[in-house]
């Protein structure tokens, strides 16, 4: 049987067509692969970002109103934390310490025991004049009853006399009797309040080797030890103390500063005030004057002006540098409203166009910011940002928006 040759050219392959057929069905499954490890490249980084995320550390958006910083700065001047109240207890009398009880940082009430001296001889001399009023009341009770005595008599003579029984000479020795011994009554009885403010004035001596805090308050100085002596009217040098420690009333603390005579105009009582002080540079404190004191320093030409604090805290003490600035009486707003701050940190971007990083939950928010003036490490912030918003001031990676982090 003869072959049919067009039936076996149909059935030849032709290579050509058929690779083209093959990489046309193979293309697919290739780009879906590239897709596919471009994705796992890209989860790949995102589990590492977000398994290892930006540590940041954040401040809160402030109201610069909230505090009593109203106004801008017309004045500034340096001066020191003082205690209007500070005392060196000492003792009324000269003696020798026994003990001391106090030591520096301890918190001590009006009256409360600082310090004992030496008090046999004080508690001798108390027991000597109690004795001597005993002695004395002993002389009153024994005058009292001869007294009585001499009353009896004096009537039983009168009696006697009414009848001629005795003579007038016996009634007048009588009441002579009765009037001598009254009068010496008089006497005792003296004596036995003599005898009372001299026991009292010993038990005065034992309470004076007691020294006492004159007030509540914090003892700064402990300056005096047991076996010392210690006198109210030592004048210096050898070895007798004048106190055993110094008390400083904290509710008494306050602000001292001299204002050049110049600026003075400036100041006026009751006039807000901000400080700082040099041992927290980023904290204002809000204050205000109390008066200004109506002398001049004839060689520093300056004036003395006191700044009391709005509200005490633990950390103010007393010798502190502090920086105020005396505020002007306008409010702190804008056109916009209450005047908001964050540290200058915070910026990043140049003039023309800020702006801040925001936390919100654990994610980065990039925002536009428009800015005010600067002031002491805070820029003003006038508008996009609210009161109580966080902003990053510092990381320890790249920052950008939408990137997880961590505060610090």
């Amino acid at each position: 049987m003869p072959l049919d040759r067009k039936a076996l050219d149909a059935l030849k392959m032709n290579r050509a067509e058929s690779e083209s057929a093959a990489e046309h069905r193979a293309r697919p499954w290739v780009i879906g692969g590239l897709m596919l490890a471009a994705i796992a490249a890209a989860f790949a980084a995102w589990s590492m970002l977000r398994a290892d995320p930006v540590t940041v550390k954040v401040a809160g958006v402030r109201n610069a109103t909230a505090a009593p910083s109203n106004g801008g700065a017309v004045l500034t001047a340096s001066g020191y934390v003082v205690a209007r109240r500070i005392a060196t207890a000492s003792a009324k009398i000269t003696g020798q310490i026994q003990a001391v009880l106090i030591e520096e940082g301890q918190r001590v009430e009006a009256g409360e025991v600082l310090a004992r001296l030496d008090d046999s001889n004080a508690r001798k001399q108390l027991e000597l004049t109690e004795s001597q009023l005993d002695r004395a009341r002993k002389a009153m009770d024994e005058t009292r009853v001869r007294v009585a005595e001499a009353e009896r008599q004096l009537q039983r003579t009168r009696t006697l006399r009414t009848g001629n029984l005795v003579s007038v000479a016996a009634l007048d020795a009588a009441e002579a009797e009765f009037n001598a011994l009254t009068a010496r009554l008089s006497v005792a009885g003296s004596d036995v309040t003599v005898a009372e403010r001299n026991v009292a004035l010993a038990r005065q001596g034992v309470e004076d080797t007691f020294v006492r805090a004159p007030f509540a308050g914090v003892i700064v100085a402990k300056n005096a030890q047991p076996g010392e002596m210690i006198s109210p009217i030592s004048a210096g040098g050898g070895f007798t103390r004048t106190g055993v420690g110094t008390i400083v009333d904290m509710e008494s603390l306050e602000i001292e500063v001299d204002v050049n005579e110049s600026y003075i105009n400036r100041v006026q009582n009751g006039q807000p005030v901000t400080a700082t002080l040099d041992a927290y540079a980023g904290w204002s404190i809000p204050a205000h004057v109390i008066s200004i004191v109506p002398t001049a320093d004839r060689q520093k030409a300056t004036v003395k002006v006191r700044i009391g604090f709005r509200e005490l805290d633990p950390r103010i003490l007393p010798d502190m540098g502090v920086q105020v600035r005396f505020l002007d009486e306008a409010p702190a707003t804008t056109a916009e409203g209450p005047r908001l701050v964050i540290p200058e940190t915070a910026l990043h971007g140049d003039d023309e166009r800020r702006f801040v990083y925001v936390l919100r939950d654990d994610t980065l928010e990039r925002r536009a910011v428009r800015t005010g003036a600067r002031d002491r490490g805070d820029v003003t912030i006038v508008a996009g940002l609210n009161q109580g918003e966080r902003v990053v001031i510092s990381a320890d990676g790249e920052l950008a928006d939408g990137i997880s982090v961590k505060t610090n």
